[in-house]
């Protein structure tokens, strides 16, 4: 894995997309199992954009830093432990469902095990390089940038 994510990346990350209008933060992690399969999460139908295959993500709290959030989202919506947090990977915006601008930001992240249980999503998969193609394609081009440095 890639060297982690340096403290002054993460504030100009932030800081950045205060500037350009980003109201609301969310994190999201691609997790490889030992075959090198990327978790990806099931949004229920009933859901805001339900039906969509998407990474471990979730909101950033107030005064949380991006690792911190990344952490404890993962574990939350997963069961797993981040054990190291890597390359960052790239982010894309979005329109929330409260219609905030939205910008998720992207790492690389290990975990220990491969145990998933599931508390806001209705399946999981260890996605190959074909079942990574469920996702969205700013999903997509998140996991291209994590293949060119896997």
């Amino acid at each position: 894995m890639i060297a982690p994510v340096e403290t002054a990346l993460l504030t100009e990350l932030t800081e950045a997309a205060a500037r350009e209008g980003i109201n609301k933060t969310v994190v999201g992690a691609v997790i490889p199992n030992a075959d090198g399969n990327v978790l990806l999460l099931h949004r229920t139908a009933s859901d805001y954009m339900g039906g969509l295959w998407e990474l471990p993500s979730g909101g950033v709290d107030a005064g949380e830093t991006l690792i911190h959030a990344l952490c404890r989202e993962v574990e939350e919506e997963t069961g797993l432990s981040v054990t190291a947090v890597g390359a960052y990977l790239g982010h894309f915006d979005y329109l929330s469902k409260s219609g905030k601008n939205t910008r998720q930001f992207n790492f690389a992240a290990v975990v220990a095990g491969e145990t998933v249980t599931l508390t806001e999503h209705d399946a999981h998969l260890w996605a190959d390089r074909d079942g990574q193609r469920k996702a969205s394609s700013a999903v997509r081009d998140v996991l291209d940038v994590w293949h060119e440095h896997a």
